[in-house]
C-alpha cells in the first residue's frame, strides 16, 4: 500500500508515513467511539462503561450483644467490618478464602467464617467474636483448658479455634475425640497443637 500521488499513482509506503498515519488514527479514534459510548450508556446497554457504586450503606450489626451502626460499602465482608468498623481485630484474617477458620465467628450460634460473608447480608443477627466469648472479665472453660493444656503456640489460629470449640460445645454433636477432630476440621493450625486443643475440648466437654 503506497501514498497517493497528484498523477494518480501510489509512491511506496514510507517508515515516516507509516507513523504520521498511525499516529493520526490514535488521536481521532476516540473521538470516534465516544458518541458510541455516549448511546451506548444512554439506552443501559453496556454498564461496563458505568463507574462502579462506591456508596456506603449505614446497617446496624449487633456484636457480642452491643448494636453498632457501621457505615459500610456492600462489597466489605464482616470479617474487614468487624476488624477494620468496630475495631475487633481479635477475629484473625489468615488465608481470606475460608480455608483456614482463623476468622470464626459465631452467627445466630453457628461458626461461620466471616471472610466468606458480606457484613450487610448480618443486619439483625447475633454475632458473637472472641471479645464476646468472657464479657465480664473471667476467662471461658474453653480459654482456660486452652492454656492448660497448651492448646496454641504463636496464637494466631487460636481465637477461632476457642470460638469454633465454644460452638461445637453448644452444638453438642461432638462427645468423644474422633468426632472433635472432624467437627474441628475447618480450623487449621501451622503449630500442629491439634492433640492439645482436642484435649482442652474433651475436659471442657467432661465438666458439662
Amino acid at each position: 500500500m503506497g501514498e497517493p500521488t497528484r498523477d494518480g499513482t501510489k509512491a511506496p509506503c514510507t517508515r515516516r508515513g507509516f507513523v504520521a498515519r498511525a499516529v493520526s488514527t490514535s488521536v481521532a479514534l476516540p473521538l470516534i467511539l465516544r458518541p458510541r459510548e455516549a448511546a451506548a450508556s444512554e439506552e443501559g446497554t453496556n454498564e461496563m462503561l458505568t463507574a462502579p457504586n462506591t456508596t456506603e450503606t449505614t446497617i446496624v450489626l449487633n456484636v457480642n450483644g452491643a448494636e453498632h451502626q457501621v457505615a459500610v460499602e456492600p462489597r466489605v465482608t464482616l470479617l474487614d467490618a468487624l476488624r477494620d468498623r468496630l475495631g475487633l481485630t481479635g477475629t484473625k484474617k489468615g488465608c481470606d478464602h475460608g480455608q483456614c477458620g482463623a476468622c470464626t465467628v459465631m452467627v445466630n450460634g453457628r461458626r461461620i467464617d466471616s471472610c466468606l460473608t458480606l457484613a450487610v447480608m448480618h443486619e439483625g443477627d447475633r454475632i458473637v467474636t472472641i471479645e464476646g466469648i468472657a464479657p465480664e472479665g473471667e476467662l471461658h472453660p474453653v480459654q482456660t483448658a486452652f492454656i492448660k493444656h497448651d492448646g496454641f503456640q504463636c496464637g494466631y489460629c487460636t481465637p477461632g479455634q476457642i470460638v469454633s470449640a465454644v460452638a461445637l460445645l453448644a452444638e453438642g454433636v461432638a462427645a468423644e475425640r474422633g468426632a472433635i477432630q472432624k467437627a474441628m476440621s475447618g480450623n487449621l493450625c501451622r503449630c500442629g497443637c491439634y492433640p492439645h486443643i482436642v484435649d482442652a475440648v474433651l475436659e471442657v466437654q467432661a465438666q458439662r
